[in-house]
């Protein structure tokens, strides 16, 4: 066990919980365990229950490393109850998780800003639908505003089929926002230690980046380098630093976006815990600066320090 790595003292893993993104947490959760471990990190796999209080305070754990996806883990919560207990940890703090999470929050906060993001409504049960659709066009985009992995959202293409697209989205949170289909390429950009890391463009063999694209297609395609010029992507990185800090990340994140035909970007949304499977984007976008994944881990949990 190297300095480097002794420096970090006892390190609790948080993966798991109770939210719909579980089985990703799992799965980040592991390689993130394991590589931990292989750089000589005291690190132990912690999976989350509502006794997770209890449980680090037993531990006697010196700092977290949050890798929870979704409700509980991502929204304020156990930062929430991080900081009660005085432990450092991963991630963006309770403000921005809480922010971030709710994706109706933060576009208010970025059109508060300046900041480019798509028309949207709120819809509830008692919406005009053919109002949202006569003054927004179609396609359209419907998402619960507090889930993750793309859950719940769909794609409306004629206006019979927003009704039930709120609905469906209804299930998954109360809070239910439509938004203006943009045509074009979507692009992520990882985000750590305040420097963005090189742009990845997706392309998905369905309608979205949907949880079967992220997390289970072999179909969907990354590219990285990106493809646009050295000083589109420049501005696209800077853009996505700016949306960064308007909602008070820190430490390490992912911001998502759409470029649309005219060559406009548009945010969608940040993303304050992001994945890290065998599909996920930010390990992707570090290999293309010669960061190896375990390298990556370590960086994360020197934001800690």
């Amino acid at each position: 066990m190297s300095e480097k790595t002794t420096c970090f003292g006892k390190v609790a893993v948080l993966y798991g919980g109770w939210a719909a993104e579980r089985p990703v947490s799992l799965k980040s959760g592991a390689a993130v365990l394991a590589a931990l471990q292989e750089s000589g990190v005291d690190a132990h796999g912690v999976d989350v229950d509502r006794n997770i209080l209890s449980v680090l305070q037993a531990g006697n754990y010196d700092r977290v490393f949050n890798i929870l996806h979704g409700r509980g883990g991502e929204d304020g919560v156990i930062q929430g109850a991080l900081e009660l207990l005085g432990l450092p940890y991963t991630g963006c703090g309770v403000k921005a998780s809480a922010i971030s999470m709710d994706k109706l929050m933060t576009k208010r906060l970025w059109l508060g800003a300046g900041l480019p993001t798509p028309h949207y409504r709120v819809l509830t049960a008692e919406t005009d639908f053919e109002a949202v659709v006569a003054e927004l066009g179609l396609p359209l985009i419907v998402k619960p505003a507090s889930e993750g992995s793309s859950i719940g959202i769909s794609k409306v293409t004629e206006a019979a089929a927003l009704k039930p697209a709120y609905e469906a989205a209804a299930q998954s949170d109360p809070v239910v926002i439509v938004e203006q289909w943009i045509t074009g390429s979507e692009y992520t950009a990882g985000i750590l230690a305040g420097e963005p890391l090189p742009l990845i463009r997706v392309e998905v063999p369905g309608v979205f980046y949907d949880y079967e694209a992220k997390y289970i297609s072999n179909d969907t395609r990354y590219f990285c380098p990106c493809g646009l010029s050295e000083a589109d992507e420049q501005a696209v990185r800077q853009l996505a630093l700016q949306a960064f800090a308007a909602v008070g990340g820190r430490g390490w994140g992912r911001v998502d976006m759409m470029r649309d035909q005219q060559g406009r970007t548009w945010l969608i949304e940040v993303n304050t815990n992001p994945g890290m499977t065998d599909h996920s984007l930010v390990p992707m976008a570090a290999r293309a600066v010669g960061m190896d994944f375990q390298t990556l881990v370590l960086r994360i949990l020197e934001t800690t320090l």
